[in-house]
Order: structure tokens, then C-alpha cells, then sequence
């Protein structure tokens, strides 16, 4: 005999992804406004605060795969919004830092970007949205202990940008 499969509504990773659209609907539109794309914000946003990173910590910090990210920062170069330096303690290793022009694109886009968080406040609420970032980084937290890093080990076709 097989289980009950619970309510469509309450089906977790669904809800998740339904939330997360109706986040980033809220950003997108300005970020193409700005000709960036999602994953390319989370790198410049990333690298504006984690300066001089490799490209595994930058992968897991800003959510990325290893092959969006290679994609990624190929485009950044190439637009001069980053800069890639030799680690000066492993010669094997790259570090990525804004240039200036990457930091003048952070110091523009930021204010819009905190437009749409500020419009999301207004529209759900300061308290009850500081409450979600608390659940949600208890959840992540509880149930992602033993979950491999971003970018390593995972399925072939899961995406998380």
C-alpha cells in the first residue's frame, strides 16, 4: 500500500521555488535595467563584500555551480568588472577581487537593488520579513548540515542559478 502523498500546496520545494520567483520578480526588472543578470548581481554582490576570494569559496558563497560560474566570470573580465591575480601563497590558485569599474557597477546597482528590498518590506512587513531570514537560516542550517558544498557532488541538471 502506498503512502499519501501530502497536499500539492504543502510541497516544500515548490513552495520554496514559488517564493523565490516572487522574490527575484521584484529584482529582475531592475537588474535588467541594468544589463546584469541574477547570477552575474550575486558575484559582483559577493565580491563587493568577500574581496579576493578563489573561485570555490566565491561558487559557494554566491550559490553558483562550478560551469555557471567558469561562465560567469569569463563575461566579468571581459567587461572589466573583475580581476583575477595570482594567490601570492599558492601559485596554483587565483584570487578574484571588483576592479573599480565592478565596484562603480556595485555603488550603482546597490541603491536599486535596496529599493526592492524596501518595497518588499512595506508590502510584507520589516518584522514578519526579519522572521523568514530567521527561518529560513534555521532551516537551511538544520536541514543542510550534511549537504555538500554548492557546486560539488550534486546531480547532473540540478541548478540552483
Amino acid at each position: 500500500m502506498t503512502e499519501q502523498l501530502r497536499d500539492f500546496r504543502h510541497a516544500l520545494p515548490l513552495e520554496l521555488l514559488r517564493a523565490r520567483e516572487a522574490a527575484m520578480a521584484r529584482f529582475r526588472p531592475m537588474l535588467r535595467e541594468h544589463g546584469l543578470t541574477e547570477q552575474q548581481w550575486r558575484v559582483i554582490r559577493t565580491l563587493a563584500h568577500e574581496d579576493n576570494i578563489d573561485a570555490g569559496e566565491l561558487a559557494s558563497r554566491s550559490i553558483l555551480l562550478a560551469p555557471s560560474l567558469t561562465r560567469i566570470l569569463q563575461f566579468l573580465e571581459k567587461e572589466e568588472l573583475i580581476q583575477r591575480k595570482p594567490d601570492t601563497r599558492d601559485q596554483r590558485r587565483s584570487l578574484l577581487s571588483l576592479t573599480p569599474k565592478g565596484q562603480d557597477v556595485f555603488e550603482n546597482v546597490g541603491p536599486d537593488s535596496e529599493r526592492c528590498y524596501v518595497d518588499i518590506e512595506t508590502e510584507f512587513g520589516k518584522d514578519r520579513l526579519e522572521d523568514l531570514y530567521q527561518l529560513l537560516a534555521a532551516f537551511y542550517t538544520t536541514l543542510g548540515r550534511n549537504l555538500p558544498e554548492p557546486g560539488k557532488n550534486r546531480s547532473p541538471g540540478v541548478r540552483i542559478d
